[in-house]
């Protein structure tokens, strides 16, 4: 399935729509500037969280809380290996919190079955293409 979103706004409003109900594990794939973070600002305003929502390049990955458990934003774009990545407790992530992961195809080797991916083209300076695996 394919989207077209025409404005940072829209592609904000797919985030609240896909968060309405949530998958556990949820993968954004994109090159820099697709709306992969555009995305997940909705995405976790939906869910509750209040923070602002930044890619943590640097940080790897932040936890907001949100009702019983966290929604952990992942940012792989520096991970050369998903070791990285399991050597932050990532298992006993997956068992209490919703998770979304930005270049998931770093550690693709460790992500559930069923997890959604959503690949971001950019098609013009305001237009761009989800497609939903």
């Amino acid at each position: 399935m394919k989207i077209l979103s025409k404005s940072p706004t829209e592609t904000k409003n797919f985030g609240k729509k896909i968060a309405k109900n949530p998958p556990k594990v949820l993968a954004l794939k994109g090159d820099l500037g697709a709306g992969k973070t555009t995305f997940l600002k909705g995405y976790a305003e939906k869910l509750g969280v209040k923070e602002k929502i930044l890619s943590p390049t640097f940080l790897i990955l932040k936890k907001f809380p949100i009702e019983k458990n966290y929604f952990v934003h992942i940012d792989c774009y520096r991970i050369k290996d998903s070791r990285e990545i399991l050597g932050l407790d990532f298992k006993k992530m997956l068992k209490k919190n919703l998770i979304a992961i930005e270049w998931p195809e770093r550690i693709k080797d460790i992500l559930p079955k069923d997890t959604l991916f959503l690949n971001f083209k950019i098609i013009d300076k305001n237009k761009r293409e989800i497609t939903i695996k």
